[in-house]
């Protein structure tokens, strides 16, 4: 399962097209989407040569590309034993969902500001994304709904059209994703989502900023609510 931003293509296919790319990136991008689909998991050592086989290639840009992987938080080096699959604890969890809420509710404000002909049209991509978590709900089909609800969120912000915001907006719910990796089977209130969802999409097509923008912070403050009460 990859997050709406990351490409379909993997690693070994662009290293067959695209040479004037640095090797290091294409490897890194490579090992985030394995660490974002779960193959990958929180806790788990990332074996180099391993990577660096099945690339076809030298350990040096795995090393590069797992040094600039460690930059953005996702991974940590541990001495004399290697570099893990970092999962955050439960500080860092509570203070990534204040931070991925101030940039929902900047996001949904920005949103809800469009000219009316592109705020329709992303209203009727949220009602669309709305019956597809309803179907996942339906079919208590858990990871499903998850990827929907992500494509939701980053329509919004796409939508936004603020690259800072998109930028800050990845690496926090790609670090909120790890925490969510190993619990994926789980119910955490799907249906009280959803009724958030849909005031959002709402608020987003009548062009009620402070609506809008009061709806976004505040599901994802609820949201955090029930992963607690989810958490064993």
């Amino acid at each position: 399962m990859l997050l709406p931003w990351l490409a379909e293509a993997s690693a070994s296919d662009h290293l067959s097209t695209l040479r004037d790319i640095p090797l290091a990136k294409l490897v890194r991008e490579d090992m985030l989407a394995m660490i974002l689909r779960g193959e990958l998991l929180p806790g788990q050592r990332i074996n180099e040569p391993d990577i660096a086989g099945r690339l076809g290639i030298s350990r040096v840009p795995v090393r590069e590309a797992l040094r600039q992987l460690e930059s953005t938080g996702l991974v940590v080096a541990r001495k004399h034993a290697g570099v893990f699959v970092r999962e955050p604890d439960a500080d860092e969890v509570r203070d990534l969902y204040e931070m991925r809420g101030l940039l929902d509710g900047f996001a949904g404000r920005r949103a809800a500001r469009l000219p009316p002909k592109a705020r329709v049209a992303l209203a009727d991509a949220l009602d669309a994304s709305i019956e597809a978590m309803n179907a996942a709900a339906a079919a208590h089909e858990v990871q499903r709904y998850y990827s929907e609800n992500l494509h939701f969120h980053w329509a919004i912000v796409e939508a936004a059209g603020n690259h800072a915001l998109a930028n800050t907006y990845r690496g926090v719910v790609q670090k909120l994703h790890l925490s969510r990796l190993k619990n994926l089977s789980r119910d955490t209130g799907m249906r009280a989502s959803i009724k958030e969802h849909i005031a959002i999409a709402r608020a987003l097509r009548r062009g009620d900023v402070a609506r809008c923008e009061e709806l976004m912070a505040s599901h994802v403050g609820d949201a955090y609510t029930r992963l607690l009460g989810s958490t064993p």
